[in-house]
């Protein structure tokens, strides 16, 4: 399988980072082709342009858009590993999302509205946050969040969604014990998810 990493943290030393070169790593290491698109590393820009909306005369991505979907657009997985800030991904990837699964990759128009265009691949996300996992789920925010991105975003482009792990309580002073048993969690679940490619 092929598979995408989308990174969005600016601190390359961050824990994100982290766990987004151990699904590379990970994911390298039993037999899978990895993509790492680190997205501030790359300067992506967010920002939708108006020329990119699309219009009677169709859809027509600036030339960014459309190289990076040269590069992504034969993968078989999504692996989005991003920070919560304020319960919400950070807006350079909802930026990714907005310009790179727009018309004529995510979606094509259809009779009474659009047909999906990636049913044949799949999304994994790992998030983190400062708050604790606990607060996370008992005050909705990560079933929120999942509602309006996660899901949303499968409903109109066919990703399937496979899960989302995310971790809570990651702050600086987080001991090397727990960083551990979280990275051996990622390995575990992407194992869980994704058999070793075969030779």
């Amino acid at each position: 399988m092929k598979h995408a990493v989308i990174l969005a943290h600016p601190k390359p030393d961050s824990f994100c980072a982290t766990i987004a070169r151990t699904c590379v790593e990970h994911l390298r290491a039993t037999g899978h082709t990895v993509l790492l698109r680190d997205l501030y590393a790359l300067d992506f820009d967010p920002r939708l342009k108006a020329t990119e909306l699309p219009s009677a005369s169709g859809a027509h991505p600036a030339a960014d858009i459309v190289a990076e979907r040269g590069l992504v657009g034969d993968v078989d997985s999504f692996i989005f590993v991003y920070p919560f800030w304020f319960n919400a991904p950070p807006a350079i990837l909802k930026g990714y999302v907005d310009r790179m699964f727009s018309m004529g990759f995510g979606y094509a128009p259809g009779l009474g509205g659009t047909e999906s265009l990636l049913d044949d691949k799949t999304l994994l996300s790992f998030s983190t946050s400062g708050a604790p996992e606990d607060w996370v789920n008992d005050t909705g925010a990560l079933k929120a969040l999942m509602t309006v991105f996660d899901l949303h975003l499968s409903g109109v482009c066919g990703l399937r969604v496979l899960d989302h792990k995310h971790f809570g309580s990651i702050v600086s002073n987080i001991t090397e014990e727990s960083r551990s048993d979280v990275l051996q969690r990622v390995r575990v679940g992407l194992d869980d998810l994704f058999a070793p490619a075969t030779a």
